[in-house]
């Protein structure tokens, strides 16, 4: 990625369309509004508050974690070392904590203030749970139950074999299956004694958590197939390609002037914001309309576009994009793709690092989508197609294929791809570790589509990334 910057004069497009300044300035106003209404929204909705069910989902995300835990700490050395590596070295159980902590103050449900219990006895904060049940007796039900549980299994309580039966019976009508229940149910066991009840809950951990293990692993091996394929790939650039990249033939800077598609861009953003807050506020459930809901919100900048950029310079999306290379240049997609893969993979890996050194983490509602781990299989199809094929189609013509070739009109393409990179980054609404990753492949796909002079490289490493994040939260958080 190391092209010379340079300025590029800008020369006057054939039969140009006006566009009243008037408008564009109007269209500016909406996209700020949109943006300042965005960012309050960010700001002052408490993170908790944008999960349905926040309760339900920490337990099923810790669970999950935790039993990943047990399975990694009878792995191999070198594979628990590999994955601290590549995910930062989070320090899962603190970090479980802390969300519990936050959920606890949150919210009033017994089963929130029971799990962060266990967590912290699990932890050996003992003394913090002394304080933190303080009281847990005089309180309704099933505040005692959870009480007598926690010192029968953490606080050195005597307990007896039928006196641990009856205690695990009531802790399976009240706490549901998993990592919480199996953890202190094993505590009751070694308590009182009975070795069958310890030994059975030990393996039914050990094949939940083995079978999770399995999964994470296959997603390692992706992950590790496309670093791979990356390196041939990018042997191959610098030898037999001799650097020769090109799959499209679009101009780069394009034909069309600075100035007009601004007011595209403009004019096309502002109507995608006010159909965007409409599609937000009227809440559609069908899935089949919900389908429809993307393109529409993206189907008038792409309108402006074709009329005011492309059609002037005689062009189409076809030819102007580079959406249908020749038939000899196919196959450098299959060069390049791989390569901006693997720079993906490596910028999210250095990502990973610089937050763990810094004890940065995402909020974990961030990374949570209800749709993909308790949406119906007919809402899960819709999610597929939104994220997999619509969102790196209409994101890379707008944001690299407008956006970006816009800049370039005017700057070099570091600076454009940047630029161009923080807008898309921003559109996103994620958090800090999340914006930096969404920057990251920005500047990715633009190098992608600078280099090869077709935006496919770039659709294709876009859809190919969003279907690895819809995999790895179906295989991870919704199948059992």
């Amino acid at each position: 990625m190391s092209e010379r910057e340079e300025f590029v004069p800008e020369p006057t497009a054939p039969h140009e369309l006006r566009l009243s300044a008037g408008v564009s300035v109007l269209a500016a106003f909406v996209l700020l509004a949109y943006i300042a209404w965005i960012t309050w929204t960010q700001a002052s909705v408490p993170p908790l508050d944008r999960v349905s069910s926040p309760e339900q989902a920490l337990l099923l995300m810790v669970s999950r974690a935790m039993d990943l835990e047990e399975a990694l700490a009878q792995a191999p050395r070198w594979e628990r070392r590999l994955y601290e590596v590549t995910t930062g070295g989070i320090d899962e159980p603190a970090q479980a904590i802390a969300w519990y902590e936050e959920l606890a103050a949150y919210s009033s449900d017994p089963l929130a203030h029971f799990h962060l219990a266990i967590l912290e006895a699990e932890a050996g904060r003992l003394d913090r749970i002394r304080l933190r049940t303080d009281g847990w007796e005089h309180r309704p039900e099933p505040f005692p139950t959870f009480l007598r549980v926690i010192r029968a299994g953490y606080l050195g309580s005597h307990l007896d074999h039928d006196g641990a039966l009856l205690l695990q019976r009531e802790l399976a009508e009240l706490v549901p299956t998993g990592w919480f229940y199996d953890r202190l149910t094993m505590r009751l066991a070694t308590q009182s004694g009975n070795h069958a009840l310890l030994a059975a809950t030990r393996e039914g951990l050990a094949a939940r958590a083995g079978l999770l293990l399995g999964r994470y692993r296959l997603l390692a091996a992706i992950d590790l197939a496309w670093l791979l394929a990356g390196i041939l790939a990018l042997f191959a650039v610098f030898t037999r390609h001799g650097r020769d990249l090109k799959v499209g033939t679009p101009p780069i800077p394009p034909r069309w002037r600075a100035r007009v598609a601004v007011a595209v861009l403009l004019r096309g953003g502002a109507i995608a914001a006010v159909l965007t807050i409409s599609a937000d506020f009227i809440r559609v459930e069908s899935p089949l309309l919900r389908l429809v809901v993307t393109p529409v919100i993206n189907l008038p900048l792409l309108i402006l576009a074709y009329r005011h950029l492309l059609a002037p310079s005689g062009l189409g999306f076809r030819q102007g994009l580079g959406l249908w290379p020749a038939a000899a240049d196919w196959h450098r997609l299959g060069v390049i793709v791989p390569v901006v893969l693997a720079a993906a993979l490596v910028g999210e890996w250095v990502i990973g690092l610089a937050a763990g050194s810094v004890d940065l983490s995402s909020h974990w509602t961030e990374g949570f989508d209800e749709e993909l781990v308790w949406g119906s299989m007919p809402v899960l199809a819709v999610s597929f197609i939104d994220d997999v094929v619509f969102a790196p189609v209409f994101e890379e013509i707008v944001f690299r294929g407008l956006l970006f070739a816009t800049l370039r009109r005017k700057f070099g393409w570091r600076t454009s791809a940047a630029a161009s990179a923080v807008v898309f980054a921003l559109a996103h609404e994620y958090g800090v570790l999340e914006l930096a990753s969404v920057f990251w492949s920005g500047i990715l796909w633009a190098w992608a589509y600078e280099k090869t002079g077709s935006l496919l490289p770039g659709m294709v490493a876009h859809a190919v990334n969003n279907l690895v994040v819809f995999v790895s939260v179906i295989v991870l958080l919704r199948l059992a």
